[in-house]
């Protein structure tokens, strides 16, 4: 199974309300329990033995990953609500919605994050500046991942 579709597993396991998800596909089956603060998970893949017999191979277990703590900028950050796609613009054509030096109003829009096909705008919750931009166009974020600072 694909890694980044195992993390966005765990990631929509942990966000909601479902306690256990069990996921089987021909690469094997993966069981995701949500715990405490770091959702285990179970992975196990089969394999077809040369004699045509499904024999399995040794299930691993891990836990999701914890990124290491990253150095946020001095003002506001303005985190993602979500985990997605970032876009600064509309459309690719348009102008960004903002650009470092922009003054912002709370409620005004300053990207756009795609989930599951979804267009969710994603506003300031502070007025003031903006100082840096930390989200690349086009690429994924996770949630609570620092997107803008504002000062």
């Amino acid at each position: 199974m694909d890694l980044r579709k195992l993390k966005t597993l765990i990631d929509l396991v942990s966000e909601s309300n479902i306690s256990e998800l069990e996921i089987t596909e021909t690469e094997g089956k993966v069981r995701i329990v949500k715990g405490g603060g770091v959702a285990p998970v179970q992975y196990v893949q089969t394999l077809a033995a040369p004699q045509a017999a499904a024999a399995p191979v040794a299930g691993a277990v891990a836990a999701a990953s914890v990124p290491a703590a990253e150095a946020v900028p001095a003002g506001h950050a303005v985190k993602s609500p979500m985990v997605g796609t970032f876009y600064r613009s509309s459309s690719p054509g348009a102008a960004a919605f903002v650009e470092i030096g922009s003054k912002v109003n709370e409620g005004d829009t300053l990207c756009i994050i795609e989930a599951m096909k979804i267009l969710n705008e994603i506003e300031a919750d502070k007025s003031g500046t903006v100082t840096q931009i930390l989200g690349e166009n086009g690429q994924a974020v996770e949630y609570g991942q620092p997107l803008f600072i504002i000062e």
